[in-house]
């Protein structure tokens, strides 16, 4: 290798960052940074509220800023979505894909996403979710999972990633080596997986082998401990765990960190620490964080190059982690670019939601949405059908004399949301319970229709079924 000066080094610093600014216009200190090389930008809600045409504009001024530079955003279809969140997503979320149980239709899913994000510039989706949900109280994963079977789920991730990737935008399977059997969020703690490493390569790494086999251009890390590979370290800090994903599993991607604002990775060190501990272990492309400033993109910097100039951080590493990055992309395919229409999504939803109990005469019925706080992943965006009233469930008051429709989010992991709806069964109201989140058992002595996560498709679907009880708007 040919020397490497101090300026090398920072630029390949900045090479591997890719942080998340506040806003719908691009700031002159990250037009600045990009100019210097920074790796890439990630779009969070503030980022895409203006709709289509402000993001074009937006991917537009920073790619002139840095052509080489990544854009990203988390799409995922149904409950996660940046590009909508006024509405319902157009496309069926991971766990109604699952329960749908249609190969082609997820495929078309991904491409329909993939059209979407080049059409507004965008070359990253950090989706689709490769964890195997197979602990219903999990707080972060839940509907962003395709399932509880390993091989189920990947072969929809795989599927999934064929069609995003035959449009050009790279996809992104998370949250390696699993996310799904944590009780924890790791934005707000660092969860931990207790089991043993044969349980581990059976279920949690089944879908990721599958998703690397199928061409992925990127996987990204979690924060969580696996103790049977390393139990002091989480995933994205973890040496161990990241030669399971390039020499057990063959992966020679782009491993993308998540991000490293969440406590999961930063609690103990700080962010920029994190970083460093990030790209020592394996990781490529470092996920900041939702608007950042550009200072601590510079604090982040500098802790790299003092980690190279100790010799803590290998200059070999860094620089391989640079070079991933500045090829992160995908070949179009020669296949067929269709993507699904409503009625093929609508009659997929129908088919992955349950219904139980039978549903009442809801003719005159109210529709009620009880107030839920989603988790960061998620995020605030619209779900379910527009209601007539929104209720605490703390605090409740619904409307006397009518029937209800009563829309809930992981009702089943939520004490007050369980406790609010038995008392409507108690006091001998007529009401039927629409379940947007994960269909967990529980019985409140209601009707219930579980849709497997919101979208518009899944709108449709329970709409026309409330209509065929009586209930008209």
């Amino acid at each position: 290798m040919t020397e490497t000066t101090t300026y090398d080094v920072r630029t390949l610093a900045l090479q591997v960052q890719l942080p998340g600014f506040h806003g719908t216009a691009l700031p002159d200190d990250y037009r600045a940074l990009l100019a210097e090389g920074l790796g890439g930008i990630c779009y969070f809600g503030s980022n895409t509220a203006g709709g289509p045409d402000s993001t074009r504009a937006l991917s537009a001024a920073i790619a002139a800023a840095n052509p080489l530079a990544v854009i990203a955003v988390d799409e995922e279809g149904g409950d996660v979505s940046r590009l909508h969140t006024l509405e319902p997503s157009p496309v069926l979320g991971a766990a109604a894909l699952g329960g749908a149980s249609d190969l082609r239709l997820t495929e078309a899913v991904g491409r329909w996403i993939g059209h979407e994000l080049a059409d507004v510039g965008i070359t990253l989706d950090l989706a689709p979710v490769a964890d195997v949900n197979c602990n219903p109280a999990n707080p972060v994963i839940g509907t962003r999972s395709f399932g509880t079977r390993a091989d189920d789920v990947a072969a929809h991730v795989s599927a999934w990633t064929r069609g995003l990737q035959a449009t050009g935008v790279c996809a992104c399977a998370k949250h390696f080596p699993g996310h799904g059997d944590t009780a924890t969020d790791s934005h707000l703690a660092l969860p931990r997986i207790d089991v043993d490493a044969a349980t581990l390569a059976a279920r949690e790494l089944v879908p990721f082998a599958g998703v690397v086999q199928a061409g992925i251009a990127s996987v990204m890390t979690s924060h969580i401990v696996v103790p049977a590979i390393d139990p002091d370290r989480p995933a994205t800090l973890s040496p161990a765990v990241l030669r399971l994903l390039r020499e057990d599993l063959g992966f020679d991607g782009v491993i993308v960190s998540d991000a490293l604002d969440m406590a999961g990775a930063s609690a103990e060190t700080g962010i920029p620490e994190a970083a460093v501990l990030a790209l020592a272990a394996g990781c490529d492309l470092l996920c900041i964080g939702p608007d950042k400033p550009a200072p601590l993109v510079e604090e982040i910097r500098e802790a790299v190059v003092r980690a190279v100039d100790d010799g803590r951080l290998p200059l070999e590493r860094l620089a391989e982690a640079a070079a991933r990055v500045r090829v992160l992309s995908v070949l179009a395919s020669e296949v067929d670019l269709a993507v699904p229409d409503e009625r093929w999504q609508a009659e997929a939803a129908a088919f992955a939601m349950t219904v139980d109990g039978e549903l009442p005469d809801l003719t005159g019925a109210e529709v009620v949405s009880v107030d839920t706080v989603a988790n960061i992943a998620v995020g605030e965006v619209a779900w379910g059908i527009t209601p007539d009233h929104r209720v605490d469930p703390e605090a409740p008051a619904v409307p006397d004399g009518v029937p209800l429709v009563v829309q809930v989010r992981d009702a089943g992991r939520r004490p007050e949301l369980l406790a609010f709806l038995r008392s409507l069964a108690e006091a001998g109201r007529t009401a039927v319970v629409v379940e947007w989140g994960w269909p967990a058992a529980y019985d409140v002595g209601l009707a219930r229709i579980s849709t497997r996560g919101s979208s518009a498709p899944g709108v449709a679907a329970v709409t026309e079924l409330l209509r065929e009880a009586g209930w008209t708007r």
